[in-house]
């Protein structure tokens, strides 16, 4: 009987641009899903694509496991959360020691860790895989995250490397460290992901409401951006997006969008880790918060009504100001999500290869970027210091940032919402100031709570002679 030498549960669009994927590139893999239909569905796919030799269908889940070879390696792509957990349990009785279980959805890391331990001593690997690039990716080549068991990372390494992205010829697909550790840099990657598309939709509201600019006149500057130090995979599809037009009506798609934004957790997740090891991630929190507000769509409108619409006026800025203030925007943006991932690493024992993590995002992912190969051959330098004091970024910053102060400036006189353009010039500023304000905060902490203060050459747990009763 044909064996495969990988299987995938779970047939839908990515699990099936995945499997289609794979059977592309010479490997047989066996197929289940929880319809039947499905499986139908997706062989006649297959065939279509000249693949279905490379594809053992089969419904009944113990027949699908004894269809791979040993030591088996099973993808399963189902919904996060408990049908994960329920399928990690069908799945058990037919596992035996050295097997895999790989889970390529957007997973909490945290949850990863736990099916990581839970598994590890029933001698059975739980590899969790950030795979990112979208239906598209899953396909033709995503950037896949792995983190979980080591040696069975080696027992599905050929299969994954081979399925994803390249860039100059290199995989972007890298084994990252044990847990939770794959899972955790996609979370941050979708936080990355999640500030530029925010500062990209506020730099095209600037040109919208602020410039009078129209959407395909929009279309044609980030198509040229495109072409400069913005080249990035969400600057170019931004520039399709703004172009399209809605054939009903013959206007530009984007303006009849409802401007409302989706999120799936992962943006959250990412805001929330940060907060929880101190690191500071203001341009993904901003994110975050803009999705949010966009939400309150009715809430909006009445508040609209009640302090009336943004005053008419000229944005005082040029395209070439919007373009640096993007550029400075998403190097903070970086800077921040890489410090996210390095604190994470030293806390949890992963030791997470920032370089290696900056080259497997150079193709395939949706953060993809031209600078992201200057990053990688930052941390290659075996330093993980912030981007925002590495010699290559500091001067990119000493050259922009200037046109992010100016556009922040403008956005806040002429009335344009810049959450995460705001925030991460207030970093920017907070970072490279050594003399801040949190000696007042200190103080007051310690009136009102004795938590005490530190005073260079006197020492730590300082406490200050304040007025016992305060006047009314």
């Amino acid at each position: 009987m044909t064996t495969a030498d990988i299987g995938l549960i779970g047939l839908a669009v990515m699990g099936s641009n995945l499997a289609l994927n794979i059977a592309e590139k010479g490997y047989t893999i066996a197929v289940n899903n929880r319809s039947p239909a499905r499986i139908d569905e997706f062989v006649t796919m297959a065939k279509e694509q000249g693949l279905a030799g490379k594809v053992i269908p089969k419904a009944d889940l113990a027949e699908f496991v004894q269809a791979v070879s040993r030591p088996r390696s099973i993808i399963i792509m189902v919904k996060a959360g408990a049908p994960v957990d329920a399928m990690i349990e069908q799945l058990l009785p037919h596992l035996e020691q050295g097997d895999a279980i790989i889970e390529c959805g957007n997973s909490l890391f945290t949850d990863t860790q736990r099916r990581f331990d839970y598994l590890k001593p029933k001698g059975i690997g739980y590899l969790g895989a950030g795979v990112s690039g979208g239906e598209e990716g899953a396909r033709h080549g995503p950037s896949i995250m792995v983190g979980g068991s080591k040696e069975q990372w080696h027992n599905a390494e050929d299969v994954l490397t081979a399925i994803a992205a390249k860039f100059n010829g290199e995989s972007c697909c890298a084994y990252l460290g044990e847990g939770g550790a794959g899972h955790f840099v996609k979370t941050i990657h979708n936080g990355i992901e999640y500030g530029d598309m925010q500062m990209i939709a506020e730099v095209y509201g600037v040109m919208r409401d602020g410039l009078g600019m129209a959407p395909q006149a929009c279309a044609d500057v980030f198509k040229e951006w495109n072409r400069g130090p913005l080249n990035s995979y969400l600057i170019e599809i931004t520039g399709h997006v703004l172009a399209a037009i809605d054939e009903p009506t013959g206007k530009p798609l984007v303006e009849l969008i409802l401007d409302k934004a989706g999120q799936k957790g992962t943006g959250v997740w990412s805001a929330i880790a940060a907060q929880q090891m101190g690191v500071p991630a203001t341009a993904i929190e901003g994110a975050v918060a803009a999705r949010s507000i966009s939400s309150r769509k009715d809430e909006r409108i009445a508040a609209e009504k009640i302090y009336g619409k943004r005053s008419a006026g000229k944005a005082d800025v040029t395209l070439a100001d919007l373009e640096q203030a993007l550029l400075a925007g998403k190097i903070v943006s970086y800077a921040q999500g890489f410090a996210v991932i390095a604190k994470a690493s030293d806390e949890n024992g992963w030791k997470l290869p920032l370089s290696t993590i900056a080259k497997i995002w150079r193709a395939g992912c949706i953060i993809r970027s031209r600078f992201l190969d200057q990053m990688a051959a930052a941390y290659a330098k075996g330093d993980n210091a912030n981007l925002l004091i590495v010699p290559d970024f500091v001067t990119l910053m000493k050259e922009n940032h200037g046109a992010l102060r100016k556009v922040v400036a403008a956005g806040a006189v002429g009335e344009f919402p810049l959450i995460c353009l705001s925030a991460a010039l207030s970093y920017f500023d907070s970072y490279r100031q050594a003399q801040g304000t949190a000696n007042l905060i200190q103080g007051q902490r310690d009136f009102f709570g004795a938590h005490g203060f530190e005073i260079e050459g006197r020492g730590k747990d300082l406490h200050g002679e304040w007025p016992s009763t305060l006047g009314n």
